[in-house]
């Protein structure tokens, strides 16, 4: 089988290298279009995955209705070369739209709920897999699973943490340290949403640094203030470091939620609601989520001066390895099984339980 999947954002690069690399060893081909957005094609690389780039993407609203007629040129182009049986994407619109210019089905997986995309790939889609704590429906093409995306790849029988990226933070084992993220806010979902303001920016960095290292991470232009703090280690370590790091703080929902489910305290700063952070928090007690920076210090310093508080954090993700599923293990299924997974999952929605794990206990 001939898979053409498209990637618009770094975190799908960790979401779809377990697939792709079970997916390989199966004798499947997949291939990967991507835009150059942050460190995408750095990961893309450090994990060996064959992709094809299509540059820069385009950031004011009326480039980025011109890039999606560019895009899907660009990719038609490449699929007839070659010659997919089937695409697959994280809700792309230009996979959808090229896989119905060449009459071949398109499975989306989704968690953001980006209804603006959604309703001009879902058409074009066959079925769209969600989180079943996913908050839209999405009627006789949806099919919920239980687990979130960051499972994918960060499930206990896929994840092993790299010690070595300690060594290239310049921190010891145990030295405190902290993972600040910052976003640019220009994604068509960001509209209207907000994180931290500047001044509690520099709050928070100024007043953390004196009780840990802290390391920024930022999707946009880093201000002269935070430039010292830049985090700088090869970007395939950042789950690493997120493993290894006292807590991580940030308006990146993406980090946020991997940070939980590698039982690291999360405080994530962000007006979007994001129903896998909520459930992360209501459920599991993992993660903490804050409209504003208001009680954010407070509750970083409360964590970082009870030194049992990771440990029994990382405790909790027993309960959720208990009833989450291996996410990539029901995507090599659902795609390798096509169509017949879809008409399996709609009738017996339950079929996915299978799938469970040993709840992290080996």
């Amino acid at each position: 089988m001939k898979i053409l999947m498209d990637i618009t954002h770094p975190a799908q690069v960790h979401l779809f290298h377990p697939f792709c690399e079970e997916m390989n060893n199966r004798g499947h081909e997949i291939l990967f279009t991507t835009r150059e957005k942050e460190v995408t094609i750095d990961l893309l690389e450090a994990y060996g995955m064959k992709y094809i780039s299509f540059g820069k993407k385009f950031k004011a609203r009326p480039g980025k209705i011109m890039g999606v007629f560019k895009f899907v040129w660009m990719m038609y182009r490449i699929a007839l070369r070659f010659k997919p049986d089937i695409f697959f994407s994280h809700g792309s619109i230009y996979s959808a739209a090229t896989a119905f210019l060449c009459g071949k089905p398109h499975i989306a997986v989704e968690d953001t709920g980006n209804m603006e995309q959604i309703k001009i790939y879902l058409p074009l889609t066959k079925y769209i897999l969600t989180p079943s704590v996913y908050h839209h429906e999405h009627g006789r093409k949806h099919i919920r699973y239980a687990g979130y995306h960051e499972l994918a790849f960060l499930y206990p029988s896929r994840f092993k943490p790299n010690p070595a990226v300690l060594e290239h933070l310049g921190v010891k084992d145990n030295d405190p340290f902290i993972i600040i993220r910052f976003i640019s806010w220009n994604a068509t979902h960001d509209k209207g949403q907000s994180g931290i303001d500047f001044e509690n920016k520099i709050r928070l960095v100024s007043e953390l640094s004196k009780h840990a290292k802290v390391f920024i991470s930022s999707e946009g232009e880093l201000p002269p203030e935070f430039e010292a703090y830049r985090i700088k280690m090869p970007p395939v370590m950042m789950l690493d470091a997120l493993y290894y790091c006292s807590m991580y703080i940030g308006e990146g929902i993406s980090m946020a939620s991997e940070s939980g489910c590698l039982g690291t305290p999360a405080l994530h700063i962000n007006t979007m609601f994001s129903s896998y952070c909520d459930d992360l928090e209501k459920n599991y007690g993992l993660i903490y989520n804050y409209k504003s920076a208001d009680g954010v210090l407070d509750k970083a310093l409360e964590i970082l001066n009870d030194p049992d508080y990771k440990q029994l954090n990382r405790e909790k993700l027993r309960k959720l390895y208990d009833e989450k599923i291996d996410v990539t293990a029901f995507l090599v299924w659902f795609i390798e099984n096509y169509p017949a997974s879809g008409q399996i999952m709609t009738r017996n929605p339950e079929y996915q339980l299978r799938f469970k794990g040993d709840g992290g206990r080996k």
